[in-house]
């Protein structure tokens, strides 16, 4: 059964950190891209960073690069991937979703989800 778990999204105030992960399972993920995505109330989903199945490349929307970190573990069965979040703003309230596929920053290339994590920022 594939399986993508999100975790670690909670109420923080803005300037804090947090750290985003997601495991991957019940199929390879090692040769997968792995993203981020999120997605506000009312809001469409939007990319946040993606990470190539050989941790070679990453990409990071415009709004995210230089504050958010993407970073992926391959084992023989899971893949996690982390999002090190700095410097957080209440823009970035919404919740946060792990995708597995073939890559780029469009949401159509992936092909597996997780449910999501909550994350809030607010004083």
């Amino acid at each position: 059964q594939v399986r993508l778990v999100e975790s670690g999204g909670e109420l923080v105030q803005p300037g804090g950190s947090l750290r985003l992960s997601c495991v991957a399972s019940g199929r390879t993920f090692s040769n997968y891209h792995m993203a981020w995505f999120r997605q506000a109330p009312g809001k469409e989903r939007k990319f946040v960073a993606s990470i190539s199945w050989n941790l070679n490349d990453t990409d990071y929307s415009d709004s995210t690069k230089g504050r958010f970190i993407i970073s992926r573990d391959n084992t023989k069965d899971t893949v996690t991937t982390n999002l090190q979040m700095n410097g957080l703003k209440p823009e970035d309230t919404a919740v946060y979703r792990c995708a597995a596929g073939s890559g780029t920053s469009h949401a159509g290339n992936y092909k597996y989800w997780g449910q999501g994590t909550q994350v809030t920022v607010s004083s």
